[in-house]
């Protein structure tokens, strides 16, 4: 069942239409403007990767890039290595607890409502 995307060439909106079944005719109009007139686009397409795919192919002998903490998934993945990295795994159940406060936001509330009760 494909989703195929579209730009409207009246009003520039991109358009999706599901479409039940392949090769299955379909009538592409923009939500937007009503326009028939689009052009097909090439869908990006993402691949999913476990944290221990990213783990392994992380190297830590480098800066990650700028782009790197773009993907919230990739929060305290670093830290996790190198700490793997020096035999520190007994640290790593408190570490995993951090870094998924980390990445739900959790973290900063935590800090915030500390900082907000010192300043009381």
């Amino acid at each position: 069942m494909p989703i195929y995307e579209f730009r409207c060439n009246q009003c520039r909106r991109r358009v999706e239409v599901f479409v039940r079944a392949v090769g299955q005719p379909y009538q592409a109009v923009c939500d937007a403007c009503g326009s028939s007139d689009l052009r097909r686009l090439v869908s990006r397409v993402v691949h999913h990767r476990t944290e221990a795919d990213r783990l392994a192919e992380l190297d830590t002998s480098r800066e990650p890039g700028p782009d790197y903490y773009r993907d919230s998934r990739n929060i305290g993945l670093y830290a996790k290595k190198r700490m793997a990295e020096l035999g520190m795994t007994e640290l790593m159940p408190q570490i995993d607890e951090i870094v998924e406060k980390g990445r739900s936001g959790q973290l900063l509330k935590e800090y915030e409502a500390a900082a907000e009760s010192r300043e009381l």
